[in-house]
């Protein structure tokens, strides 16, 4: 089955945490903790775990990020996690990598399991869809 929706991030808050001993590389590592919204087929929020090494100026790095998702999805209430990833060389999208963690759903979304991705609309409208199954459908 394919959910689909748009997004919006409600906070972006970056941490101060470095690991010891840090090593310094071209581009910088940051994490941060961000809470979306979602509207459509997928409809709830989300706490996120996000972690990049990115340049602000050039816009080149790849991100990773854990997502804890709770709503719906095609109507299927309850929670899970998913986790994504991308790079990009400043004005692309490349690389990427979506998946639902296996085991990680409750209530009508136990057993969720599949993909999906994300997508910027150039109006700057963010989209997210799942390619899903619930327990064996």
């Amino acid at each position: 089955m394919r959910a689909s929706g748009t997004f919006t991030v409600n906070s972006f808050v970056p941490s101060e945490l470095k690991p010891e001993p840090e090593v310094v590389t071209a581009l910088p590592v940051g994490v941060a903790t961000i809470v979306k919204t979602f509207e459509g087929e997928v409809a709830g929020r989300s706490t996120t775990l996000f972690t990049a090494a990115f340049d602000q100026e050039s816009g080149v790095g790849t991100y990773v990020a854990m997502e804890s998702f709770e709503g719906a999805i095609a109507g299927h209430e309850g929670t899970f996690n998913f986790v994504h990833s991308a790079a990009t060389s400043g004005s692309d999208r490349a690389d990427e990598f979506f998946s639902v963690v296996p085991g990680s759903g409750t209530a009508a979304l136990a057993g969720i399991s599949g993909g999906g991705g994300l997508a910027v609309d150039e109006d700057g409208t963010h989209r997210i869809w799942f390619d899903f199954e619930l327990g064996g459908q």
